[in-house]
């Protein structure tokens, strides 16, 4: 398996935060319908890209400090 570098781990964090993003503003919208796993989704996505992105900024420092 291949390592994953910054690039693709911050593009995969701002991917999962702008999907936390979108569907809780479509279910405000009444657009799609909120549900329990919807919303559920909605956190874990939103939680995981700014996990994602923490880590992605942390391996891209590292890599510029040596």
């Amino acid at each position: 398996m291949s390592r994953l570098d910054h690039r693709a781990i911050l593009a995969l964090g701002f991917v999962l935060v702008v999907v936390g993003v979108v569907l809780p503003w479509l279910m405000f919208l009444q657009i799609v319908r909120s549900t329990w796993a919807l919303n559920f989704l909605s956190f874990t996505a939103s939680m995981a890209g700014v996990i994602l992105g923490v880590v992605g900024v942390a391996y891209y420092a590292r890599l510029r400090r040596e």
